[in-house]
């Protein structure tokens, strides 16, 4: 049998960071988590913190962590039964791996509604790519995940959200100044594009469509969805922004859109483990709700 005051030491220890932040939030000495983490590894036979700054788990500890996190959260749907447990409730987390497109546009609606329904369940919301979102829930490293990935991964249930519209835009002066002959090859060669990071393909994508061959452009790395909007305003460079963030800039002529009717819609869907948790059911059913209000059907 698993010990559990010793599973809850691991997760705090990976959640947190450090033995350190760990100690603090389970109200214990620094000293008594490390005992309690090395015991557990002495008695499953393998290291399960890689300790660093921050510390995180290895393969054998994501399991773990994630099982640990699955009985947090069962135990805070059985305490809607038994009301005589919330005399020791704790907090349980959920893990949820979301793109930043999505946090800026629609999702902190869903975690706000989620939020209200599950008062002692906490959100851990971890920020990458939407293409990638579905590897960390593949890994054990989340619970649930918004995904533009096509297939459910293993031992998940995959929820079409919708689509996020994507508009290539820049500024009146930008566009003066880099596609005053329109917008080809040769204008986006030396054209000056943001890039949120190595995992964005999106600029690419649209180059390649509206010039109808493969473009290789300068870039910009700028990794923040409203430095993304902020930049576009200044003239720092083009690039695709959702749609429901610069939806009154360019009402207003702010922004422009570099080719008319040229915006590029991204599937989204959600994807959660299959085993039945409560608090996961109602995330699903806010984040459903959420993403019907902003999202393209």
């Amino acid at each position: 049998m698993l010990d559990y005051a010793l599973l809850e030491a691991l997760a705090a220890v990976v959640r947190e960071g450090s033995f350190e932040r760990a100690a603090r939030t389970l109200h214990v000495t620094a000293s008594a988590v490390s005992q309690r983490v090395r015991l557990l590894e002495e008695r499953l036979g393998q290291v399960l913190v890689v300790r660093g700054q921050p510390c995180s788990a290895t393969a054998a500890g994501r399991l773990l962590c994630r099982h640990a996190e699955q009985v947090a959260l069962l135990e805070g749907a059985l305490r809607a039964e038994l009301p005589a447990l919330h005399r020791n409730a704790g907090w349980a987390t959920l893990p949820v791996a979301v793109n930043a497109d999505s946090l800026a546009t629609w999702f902190v609606g869903a975690a706000a509604a989620f939020a209200q329904a599950e008062p002692r369940v906490l959100l851990d919301l971890g920020v990458d790519d939407q293409d990638h979102t579905a590897e960390r829930l593949h890994a054990g490293e989340v619970l649930a995940a918004v995904s533009a990935a096509d297939h459910a991964a293993p031992g998940c249930r995959r929820v079409p959200l919708g689509r996020l519209r994507y508009v290539a835009t820049a500024s009146p002066a930008y566009v003066a100044r880099h596609f005053a002959d329109g917008v080809d090859a040769a204008a986006l060669a030396r054209a000056p594009a943001l890039v949120f990071d190595r995992k964005d393909r999106l600029q690419q994508r649209w180059a390649q469509r509206a010039a109808d061959q493969p473009v290789e452009m300068p870039r910009h790395w700028l990794p923040s969805s409203q430095g993304f909007v902020d930049a576009t305003l200044a003239g720092l460079g083009w690039g695709l922004n959702p749609e429901p963030l610069v939806r009154t800039l360019l009402a207003a002529g702010r922004l422009v859109e570099l080719v008319p009717d040229s915006a590029l819609d991204v599937p989204l869907a959600w994807q959660h483990t299959r085993i039945a948790l409560p608090a996961l059911q109602r995330l699903t059913d806010c984040v459903v709700e959420a993403a019907r209000g902003t999202l393209q059907p």
